[in-house]
């Protein structure tokens, strides 16, 4: 049987190829005193021509998230931000790339300040704690239970102050979909979590987070991220605007999500009023940015994983992380 899921197979690791290519180009050239918006359109353009960007065929799968500090994740700047990478930042760089709606999604944290290095360490030994309990017939919430003691063992002194590193009890892995970032289980990072198992042929994005604050994220900060509800039926629009904004959507992302930047670099503007209504009508959903206590640090690392038959494979793994 495995043999027909070949061709499946054969575009996810086109896709993962293209993003250790990309991640390995991104941190040969990233440092402090870049601007958030040039490292992201860096980022995207590179990912646009490794694998040669088409329509829905092949591309970016979700924008690049580049959440500073205590903000865990979706955050990228909108078109004007001036936010400026600094020496003392923890970025998770965390970016997708897509053949035919198959999805890789990975992530990985970048702090300039060594100080930050047993953060780091936390969340990606947890990750790979979770790569390592994941498989077919495991129980959801044994893969939480594993990442959370990992996590927890750590420990980070930041300006003369120690931490117990916290793993995000609120912040999940997820199974991935065609043309679907999170499909319908998700894979918590702390025990207590589901009975729910684990199943052949199952794709999933194991991701971890480990936080020098509370341990639980909400939602702060302007919105930049927005995705079309993967169910949704016909919604009978009343604007025009808004009609011809979800033309622009369905036609360049479908279901997957995008951000006001790519709206503006379609040559879409003054879209905000026909955007806020796609939102209010359920047909999109805004995923605003998730952030810690004001002053924590967070660090991510994440992999996407295929449940084979008879293997559990990593596509996204590099000699990187």
């Amino acid at each position: 049987m495995e043999r027909l899921q070949k061709p499946i197979y054969n575009s996810l690791r086109q896709a993962a190829e293209v993003h250790r290519q990309v991640r390995k180009y991104m941190r040969s050239i990233m440092k402090p005193g870049m601007l958030m918006i040039d490292i992201c359109e860096t980022l995207e353009n590179t990912v646009r021509k490794l694998i040669s960007e088409n329509g829905l065929q092949a591309g970016i799968a979700f924008p690049t998230g580049c959440s500073l500090n205590n903000v865990a994740a979706h955050w990228t700047p909108n078109s004007g931000d001036k936010t400026v990478l600094q020496y003392d930042d923890v970025m998770k760089l965390d970016f997708g790339t897509h053949v035919d709606g198959y999805i890789v999604d990975s992530a990985f944290t970048v702090a300039f300040n060594p100080m930050y290095d047993p953060l780091l360490a936390a969340s990606r030994e947890a990750t790979y704690t979770g790569i390592k309990e994941a498989g077919v017939d495991v129980r959801l919430c044994d893969v939480g239970a594993a990442i959370q003691e990992v996590m927890e063992s750590y420990e980070v002194e930041i300006n003369g102050k120690v931490y117990q590193v916290k793993s995000l009890r609120n912040l999940n892995g997820h199974s991935i979909g065609r043309y679907q970032i999170h499909a319908e289980k998700s894979v918590p990072n702390v025990k207590g979590g589901e009975q729910t198992k684990m199943e052949e042929g199952e794709l999933y994005a194991i991701e971890t987070f480990g936080s020098t604050g509370k341990g639980y994220v909400r939602d702060d900060l302007e919105c930049s991220h927005y995705m079309k509800n993967f169910d949704v039926g016909h919604v009978p629009l009343r604007l025009p605007r808004a009609k011809q904004l979800l033309a622009t959507i369905n036609k360049n992302f479908s279901t997957l999500a995008f951000c006001r930047r790519y709206l503006d670099r379609l040559g879409e503007t003054k879209y905000l009023m026909a955007l806020k209504n796609l939102c209010d009508s359920g047909i999109i959903e805004p995923c605003p940015p998730l952030c810690d206590v004001k002053g924590s640090y967070i660090s991510q690392f994440e992999h996407t994983i295929l449940l084979r038959p008879t293997c559990k494979e990593v596509i996204s793994k590099g000699d990187d992380y």
